[in-house]
């Protein structure tokens, strides 16, 4: 069964000082937590087996979400005394990860992305294929980000083209690609992006559906407010879109 991966250990600093007291991921819209979201969203695709890093704050995540069988998953928690970036935060909790893909996404997203879809590309990767070995889900850029970070070419990442499209914090990876990681220590993931784009490693899908990446209070609360609005069935409102860094 493949696992997924959920991001959780970042402190929030632009969501201070609501982070101060509450991990980012715990912060609640449409009546659940950010994480609660994603949680949901990936065990409906099937993906139960989870596993999720934590640093700032983490007594509290691991006593709100526990073994996660009250939401229908089944959690392994990976620890950081504090927080390694993504690479460092996936190659430590490796010991906690099988062989094979890995669908990781981030915590503290919000998104209609369905996960399922990306079945298909996990089944590929576990035969073995040929290359891709990792695979992104790129969003339009934002307002706040209109550079972009990567572009798409026939079904591939490169890293510069048009339109840019924005990482929208949702991939696969062959953990081979990642084993040999040092854990325990802080790494970006960028620089592996940019090896393995260069090695023709990586493929990458558009979304253009609802999605979001909050980053500061006010915007949480526009988020909140839109996602009560619209589970309400309130007449024009609609699911938002947005990225903040």
């Amino acid at each position: 069964m493949t696992q997924a991966m959920i991001l959780a250990a970042g402190r929030g600093e632009r969501m201070r000082p609501l982070s101060d007291a509450v991990p980012k991921p715990l912060l609640v819209v449409g009546g659940r937590p950010l994480i609660v979201h994603q949680i949901e969203a990936l065990a409906r695709a099937g993906f139960r087996e989870l596993v999720i890093n934590a640093a700032h704050l983490a007594d509290e995540l691991t006593a709100a979400l526990g073994d996660g069988a009250a939401l229908g998953v089944r959690i392994a928690w990976s620890i950081e005394p504090e927080p390694l970036e993504t690479a460092g935060g996936i190659a430590t909790a490796m010991p906690l990860i099988a062989d094979g893909p890995l669908v990781v996404v981030s915590g503290d997203i919000w998104t209609r992305f369905d996960y399922a879809s990306l079945r298909p590309r996990v089944e590929a990767m576990a035969r073995g294929d040929a290359p891709p070995r990792a695979h992104l889900v790129m969003v339009p850029n934002p307002p706040f980000h209109p550079a972009g970070d990567f572009a798409l070419a026939a079904g591939r990442v490169v890293r510069d083209g048009a339109p840019m499209l924005t990482f929208g914090n949702i991939g696969i990876y062959d953990t081979a690609l990642l084993r040999e990681l040092p854990r325990g220590v802080r790494l970006k993931l960028l620089p592996l992006y940019h090896d393995w784009i260069a090695r023709g490693l990586v493929s990458g899908e558009r979304y253009d559906g609802p999605w979001a990446n909050v980053g500061t209070p006010a915007e949480l609360a526009a988020l909140d407010a839109t996602l009560t609005a619209h589970e309400a069935g309130s007449p024009g409102t609609t699911a938002p879109r947005g990225r903040t860094r």
